[in-house]
């Protein structure tokens, strides 16, 4: 589904903004840190957020990725999204490690629980509106 240029524009850029659906149908965006996990977007994040909510209520979402330098290569993926609570301490170190750019140990469900982190996972099942990406070679974050 994600063709390999696309994957290495990925690889490159650790933040993206995610679109999902307020209650009155608007969109909501906000700045993340993510990681891709296969066909999988995993982004760290709390179940207070907004971003949780909708996307419990409405099982979709979208995310844009982009460097902030001309010409502004970018790609933007969507798909079936959830919020999970379990089986999350190797996602939650996947994104964690980077943000910090070096390894993370995976943490419990537990000891995730008490931090009051989930993982917003989007199984992308679309990828669009992929501009510049030969531009982008030898970028690094």
């Amino acid at each position: 589904m994600i063709d390999q240029k696309v994957r290495d524009f990925l690889d490159r850029h650790t933040a993206g903004v995610p679109a999902t659906t307020r209650p009155d149908g608007t969109a909501r965006q906000s700045v993340v840190y993510f990681a891709l996990d296969g066909d999988r977007l995993l982004v760290s994040t709390e179940p207070r957020r907004a971003k949780s909510r909708d996307v419990v209520r409405t099982g979709r979402a979208s995310l844009c990725v982009m460097r902030g330098a001309a010409p502004h290569p970018s790609v933007t993926l969507e798909g079936i999204a959830r919020i999970r609570a379990t089986g999350i301490g190797a996602d939650t170190a996947t994104v964690w490690s980077r943000i910090g750019g070096r390894p993370v140990e995976p943490m419990t469900d537990a000891d995730l629980a008490g931090m009051n982190r989930l993982i917003l996972e989007i199984t992308v099942g679309r990828v669009y509106a992929v501009s510049y990406l030969d531009e982008d070679e030898g970028e690094r974050p």
